[in-house]
């Protein structure tokens, strides 16, 4: 489960950074989830960065988790 939850964040924090690098060079579309939903078109930058602590947070949350 700890290994579950770590991959997790890992794949939140590499969409947010995605996301950023997408807002600030153009680059990573592919992998930017949040550049691909019409709806965020806005809040890219917002989102992003929401991403990146979020799954920052889940990585060291992971950590605490007992085998």
């Amino acid at each position: 489960m700890k290994k579950f939850v770590e991959s997790v964040g890992f794949i939140v924090f590499a969409q947010g950074a995605a996301g950023l690098l997408y807002e600030w060079t153009g680059w990573f579309r592919l992998w930017a989830v949040v550049a691909r939903l019409d709806f965020l078109d806005r809040y890219g930058i917002f989102v992003s960065a929401v991403l990146v602590v979020t799954g920052a947070a889940v990585m060291i949350a992971g950590d605490s988790i007992r085998t």
